[in-house]
């Protein structure tokens, strides 16, 4: 019997049972896709434990070598980005291609108050090499995606977007895909240097920046140092300020950006 079927006949009889309720739930994650539990990973790098989760898409078991997006401060763009549901609609229009996207939580996961992301986003070795050596692996090993360094894509906001960037020097031998939404770049100032100075990396570049201010002027600089050098960059600008009325509309964009079908 279809789920909507005993739903609907639940719904005649006056009567919402648990199983009723719990197929439609069930029925509405299938089509938007699921979203795992947080899944705890224990680095070595780092020398803590951190959690994550992952979306997987509509059709997964149909399908393999998926691109894959990483979004640091995960539990934010869940939250306040519904990056869930923005997905899953992008796929459902066919605008992208059907991708699994990891939700990195910066926070502790024993002590949920305590967020690491001050320490881990400034173009720090160690969190790098958790990516590079252990997170990827973990997906990889776990789900269907590609092992290809051109699909995978790192995106974060303010410091996560300054992290963003420091993977675009740091780690671009696993991500091509550099996404920076309004990069708050003034604690490594050296970063706009090394896209300076430094070889050009094999790397595509999105950014957005907001309205007037530092973190805009920086984001304007970094751009035409980056178009400057040579790479394949591309920039959204917003009326609004550093918040999620800025951030929020752009994901979409960032998704056929890197993943359009």
């Amino acid at each position: 019997m279809k789920l909507m079927t005993v739903f609907f006949r639940a719904a005649q009889a006056g009567v919402f049972t648990v199983f009723a309720v719990l197929a439609l739930a069930t029925h509405i994650s299938a089509s938007e896709g699921m979203l795992s539990k947080n899944l705890r990973i224990e680095s070595k790098a780092l020398g803590y434990a951190l959690q994550y989760r992952v979306y997987i898409p509509p059709g997964y078991e149909d399908v393999s070598n998926l691109p894959t997006i990483y979004i640091t401060d995960g539990q934010w763009y869940l939250e306040n980005g519904h990056m869930r549901k923005v997905i899953a609609t992008q796929i459902k229009m066919g605008n992208i291609k059907p991708i699994v996207a990891v939700f990195i939580d910066n926070r502790n996961p024993d002590k949920l108050h305590i967020n690491r992301r001050n320490s881990q986003f400034m173009c720090v070795t160690e969190y790098a090499e958790f990516f590079r050596s252990e997170l990827i692996p973990a997906v990889t090993k776990n789900y269907k995606v590609s092992n290809e360094r051109t699909d995978r894509v790192i995106l974060g906001v303010s410091f996560g977007g300054l992290n963003s960037g420091c993977f675009g020097i740091m780690a671009n031998d696993v991500f091509e895909g550099i996404a920076m939404q309004s990069p708050a770049m003034h604690p490594v100032p050296s970063l706009q240097k090394a896209y300076e100075l430094e070889a050009k990396r094999p790397i595509k570049i999105y950014l957005s920046a907001g309205d007037e201010g530092e973190i805009t002027r920086r984001t304007l600089k970094l751009k035409r140092t980056l178009e400057k050098k040579g790479y394949p960059v591309f920039l959204k600008r917003s009326k609004e300020g550093h918040n999620w009325r800025n951030w929020r509309p752009h994901l979409d964009d960032i998704l056929i950006y890197f993943f359009k079908k």
